[in-house]
């Protein structure tokens, strides 16, 4: 079973994640450039974009979330001001969303998207590595190796229909036991360092910078030893 997927890696190093080219739907706005790591259940799929060039998008047709690792990206919703993304900010575009897309030069960005039908507020919602941060729950005592972290959240937007959640989290060091991982989740890390255990015994270390994937099931421990935040999707899929 996949553990984790690295999606980029901060000093652009090669990373053994496979990608296929390939569109998210028919009215997909980046049906040449998206390469997809990972799709399942939820309708969920991660991956990367490589894109140079401008799209006039009159209603977004899934929920995704992007952060740029190289270049600038501009995204302008209608009647709202101009939200230019550099290297290490990100942004959720809502279904529904009418939005013009622009890159002057060739710009990479990774992304986690989901879709649904039905209703959904439209829009972009800004992440904020200086989110607002409020108390959330730590992993359940019995899964830790050594004492309980501080964990905090803020968790920006919502699409129930995808039940799609993306905002910031960070946490104080903890050491955790591989177990099957509870949700479908995106992360890129803005601080701090954790290294991923498989039940081989095998360990992947992440820093910031750097973006992954972890699908819903997927047997994982984790290990960080200084405070770690990061950019945040997840989705519970239904056995």
């Amino acid at each position: 079973m996949t553990v984790a997927l690295v999606l980029h890696r901060a000093d652009g190093a090669p990373v053994s994640t496979s990608f296929r080219r390939a569109a998210f739907g028919k009215d997909d706005p980046f049906p040449r450039h998206r390469e997809i790591a990972w799709e399942g259940p939820g309708s969920m799929i991660a991956g990367r974009i490589s894109f140079i060039g401008e799209h006039e998008v009159p209603s977004f047709p899934h929920t995704e979330t992007i952060v740029v690792v190289e270049g600038e990206l501009t995204l302008t919703a209608a009647g709202a001001a101009p939200l230019v993304l550099g290297r290490g900010e990100g942004a959720i575009i809502a279904r529904g969303t009418a939005v013009h897309i622009l890159a002057g030069s060739r710009t990479l960005f990774v992304f986690c998207a989901a879709a649904a039908e039905g209703p959904n507020n439209s829009g972009i919602t800004p992440l904020r590595a200086d989110a607002a941060f409020k108390a959330s729950t730590p992993p359940p005592a019995e899964t830790l190796l050594g004492q309980t972290p501080q964990c905090r959240s803020d968790n920006v937007f919502i699409d129930e229909q995808a039940e799609f959640r993306a905002g910031t989290w960070d946490s104080t060091p903890y050491h955790r036991v591989v177990r099957p991982h509870r949700l479908n989740e995106f992360m890129y890390l803005l601080t701090g360092g954790v290294r991923f255990a498989a039940p081989d015994g095998s360990v992947l270390s992440v820093g910031a910078g750097d973006a992954v994937f972890v699908p819903q099931g997927a047997p994982i421990g984790w290990e960080s030893s200084d405070r770690v935040a990061k950019f945040y999707v997840v989705q519970s899929v239904q056995a």
